[in-house]
């Protein structure tokens, strides 16, 4: 597997796969032809369907300021590789082709082509949950120690950059009021929700905050504020609102913090490798189930379940999300993202509670279920796979603004 570097990623929202991913694939290929005469971009599949809604022509028209650049969509034509796919070309003077690339954004913000699955090098050894879990029994050692003995001391570096980032979207968006772009006219909700929630006292007061935190980053996503792909940007609000909670209600260390980071970092980790973590191939199952996942995982291990706990509760956050289909309406990060990033923070406290309830065992491991949702992910017909065809994303009320 690869680093937590390659899963977790700093950047502008409001979609890895549509904005960071694009972004990326357009200055690899400016770079190997700054001074072409002409560039050609085709975006296919899911990536043109609702690429205006994720803003993926915007960010591209800025990677090629003042370039003679032209921009086809063709979201009827779907590459083999990945619904999420884009061809890109250079042409000299004469119009010749300097470089015909096609490059596909797999989620997270990564991008792969034809001639090979990724640039990255592989820092892990071991890529199953069973044979992680197998390795931390024989040595005595918990899922995070793995990370570590993986990627070496110097990843707490950079999770502490990546924490750092979260708490910033959770107080950015707490404090900030408004509508979203993008046509909706979609009102911010975190401020109202943190401002209600003072005035609550016991349960009900902690589960209000959880959800103003997790609101409140997936605003600054769809608004284009500064996020972590966790796994990606569309259910970035999952993770940092569970570790924000723990923090605030329990106050746990900034070591325990990472820790549990490290942890989320390497369920994520797995299923990207063994699945995929891509609305446009699998769903949103993909990305908020995972998320839900992550966040679970790491709850657990906060409250000093043992790495089978951990297992499980991460489990759960999946399996309770199976078939969850993709379907922004108006091609935005909006309605229904923000809501299910919520009710999936929400979900993994109850995970948390359930596997510490238990001794860890139980009949589904968290590899048989990760392989589920690959094969369920393929299953969707392409109208629930973020193309904005199907499911909500085609009610009257709506397409009728569009």
């Amino acid at each position: 597997m690869e680093s937590l570097k390659e899963l977790y990623k700093i950047g502008l929202g409001p979609s890895s796969s549509h904005t960071m991913g694009p972004h990326n694939a357009s200055n690899a290929f400016l770079e190997r032809h700054p001074n072409a005469a002409k560039y050609e971009i085709t975006l296919y599949g899911s990536l043109a369907a609702t690429g205006k809604g994720h803003l993926t022509g915007v960010t591209i028209e800025r990677v090629f300021k003042d370039k003679n650049m032209e921009l086809i969509w063709k979201p009827e034509e779907f590459l083999p590789k990945h619904p999420n796919a884009m061809r890109i070309i250079a042409y000299d003077d004469d119009l010749n082709v300097l470089e015909n690339w096609v490059a596909y954004s797999v989620g997270g913000g990564t991008i792969i082509d034809d001639s090979n699955e990724t640039s990255t090098p592989k820092v892990y050894e071991l890529s199953t949950m069973d044979d992680i879990l197998q390795w931390c029994e024989d040595n005595k050692k918990e899922l995070w120690e793995y990370v570590e003995y993986s990627e070496g001391p110097e990843i707490w570096d950079f999770l502490a950059e990546v924490w750092s980032v979260m708490k910033n979207a959770i107080k950015q968006g707490i404090k900030t009021g408004g509508v979203l772009p993008g046509g909706l006219d979609l009102e911010r909700k975190a401020k109202k929700y943190m401002l209600k929630a003072k005035t609550y006292s016991g349960p009900i007061k902690k589960r209000a905050m959880l959800y103003a935190y997790a609101l409140a980053v997936s605003e600054e996503n769809a608004g284009g504020g500064i996020v972590v792909t966790a796994p990606t940007c569309g259910a970035c609000g999952v993770l940092p609102a569970i570790l924000y909670h723990h923090k605030k209600i329990y106050k746990y260390s900034k070591e325990d913090i990472l820790h549990a980071l490290a942890t989320a970092g390497l369920i994520g980790n797995v299923v990207k490798t063994n699945a995929s973590i891509s609305g446009a191939e699998v769903g949103c199952q993909g990305e908020v189930g995972v998320a839900c996942a992550m966040a679970s995982g790491a709850s657990t291990q906060l409250h000093g379940g043992t790495i089978y706990q951990v297992e499980y509760s991460a489990e759960m956050g999946l399996e309770h999300h199976l078939g969850l289909t993709c379907d922004p309406i108006l091609g935005l990060v909006q309605i229904p993202c923000i809501e299910r990033n919520v009710f999936a923070a929400a979900r993994a406290l109850n995970h948390n509670a359930f596997a510490l309830m238990s001794d860890g065992r139980h009949r589904i491991s968290f590899d048989e279920v990760t392989e589920t949702m690959m094969k369920t992910g393929k299953a969707l017909p392409n109208t629930y796979k973020e193309t904005s065809l199907g499911g909500l994303a085609t009610l009257d009320s709506f397409v009728l603004r569009k």
